[in-house]
């Protein structure tokens, strides 16, 4: 992933589900960096930095605690609601590490926070370029290039797509074609998830 920079990076998908922190966990492994989930929503069983954690083999000191953990698995406007909490841009700060950063969102680029703002308006708050998760499958050309045309009219830096399922060419070359991007890597459907299997994508 020599194509990816050394400074930080948000992680975000084209809907929730698309994979995301097993490419977190992926991206952690190549390229020997830290993690951090600002919002947390869904406290009950493994959480996603616990399940990065569990994939990329990393220990503990690489994951920077969130800055907001709510317990129900909602959209974070309203688990934080349920629990009389105010989510602010203001509230987030970027952790200091020395090390590649991988800041990781929750579900897609217009998941609500508060009552005006969304997923992306934390990316423009953080001002990081974006790697974008889709899934490889049917409907992906749809959710890809809607995402894709948000971003471009934030006029947020894209490093590209990272492609997570079953091999379609078909798809891959879609995205190529119509959303003018990238495509850095496609994480194929493992048997087994683990930091030697995916250490062993290249």
């Amino acid at each position: 992933m020599s194509r990816l920079p050394s400074q930080p990076l948000f992680l975000t998908g084209t809907d929730t589900d698309v994979g995301k922190s097993v490419v977190a966990a992926w991206l952690m492994v190549k390229m020997a960096a830290d993690y951090w989930k600002p919002i947390q929503a869904g406290l009950q069983g493994e959480t996603d930095s616990e399940a990065v954690r569990r994939l990329s083999g990393l220990p503990a000191s690489r994951f920077h605690p969130a800055t907001f953990n709510l317990d129900a698995p909602l959209s974070p406007h309203e688990s934080a609601r349920r629990e009389g909490v105010e989510i602010r841009l203001e509230d987030f700060h970027l952790p200091l590490t020395p090390n590649p950063l991988i800041v990781e969102g929750a579900g897609g680029l217009l998941v609500p926070l508060n009552h005006q703002d969304y997923m992306v308006d934390l990316i423009q708050t953080l001002a990081l370029p974006v790697v974008l998760v889709a899934r490889s499958t049917l409907g992906t050309i749809n959710h890809t290039l809607l995402s894709l045309a948000l971003l471009r009219e934030r006029n947020i830096p894209l490093l590209g797509v990272i492609l997570n399922g079953p091999p379609r060419p078909e798809n891959r070359q879609a995205i190529e074609s119509y959303g003018k991007v990238e495509i850095l890597a496609e994480i194929p459907t493992l048997p087994t998830l683990d930091s030697r299997s995916l250490s062993a994508i290249p």
